[in-house]
């Protein structure tokens, strides 16, 4: 059974959201504070971590940094706050997606199962070797001159994506179905997974020479 930890300090909305959640199918552990969150899933590490942005002491975008610093498990924001900006800033802060408030269960169902797909597949490709960056996609590894990079699930799909494709430019909307696995969505989110990246494998990430913008069109791997 798939397992969600929810970090959420609505009582109503934690609680209505769990049994929604559990008649999915889904084992829901759910916590009122980011420190509580973040204890049980060091305890306890489930699947998937549901992270609410206005939460009391440490705010969801910190708690989503210390997720990351040892932990690659996807994480959903689910928040009230819905302009470009937080949406944004949940991103950066190594979310995975995002979903405001108030969520259909449906729909928040539907994108774990994808979120689970994606965690769970495996490229076909052994490896790619572009000059000083080198992508195990097996063993779901990415060395920059000899160097482990850290990346998120989903920076490391964004990736090899793009890299298999490596000269073609490849549109927002493909890359949302083949990374996201999403039939519609919001394309910030590829825009903002490929700053990201950007940051991790380009020399000088605002001048970028792998991870090309094709202006009206998408983005390129260059070679």
């Amino acid at each position: 059974m798939t397992s969600v930890l929810m970090i959420e300090d609505d009582d109503r909305i934690r609680r209505s959201l769990a049994l929604a959640l559990e008649d999915e199918g889904y084992a829901v552990r759910a916590t009122a504070t980011a420190e509580e969150g973040l204890a049980a899933q060091k305890q306890q590490p489930a699947d998937t971590v549901l992270v609410d942005l206005m939460l009391p002491g440490l705010d969801g975008f910190d708690c989503i940094r210390e997720l990351r610093r040892h932990d690659d498990v996807p994480i959903v924001v689910i928040s009230a706050r819905n302009d470009t900006h937080d949406i944004v800033a949940g991103l950066e802060a190594g979310a995975d997606d995002y979903l405001v408030k108030p969520v259909a269960v449906k729909e928040l169902s539907a994108r774990l199962r994808a979120l689970r797909r994606r965690a769970r597949a495996a490229a076909p490709v052994p490896a790619l070797v572009f000059g000083n960056l080198e992508i195990r996609t097996l063993a779901g590894e990415v060395l920059r001159d000899g160097r482990t990079v850290p990346l998120t699930r989903t920076e490391f799909r964004l990736l090899c994506e793009l890299a298999e494709h490596a000269g073609m430019v490849l549109s927002r909307q493909r890359l949302l179905s083949r990374v996201w696995e999403y039939d519609f969505g919001d394309e910030r989110l590829v825009d903002v997974h490929v700053a990201r990246l950007r940051q991790k494998i380009e020399d000088e990430p605002g001048c970028p020479r792998r991870l090309i913008t094709v202006r009206g069109m998408g983005y390129k791997f260059q070679r």
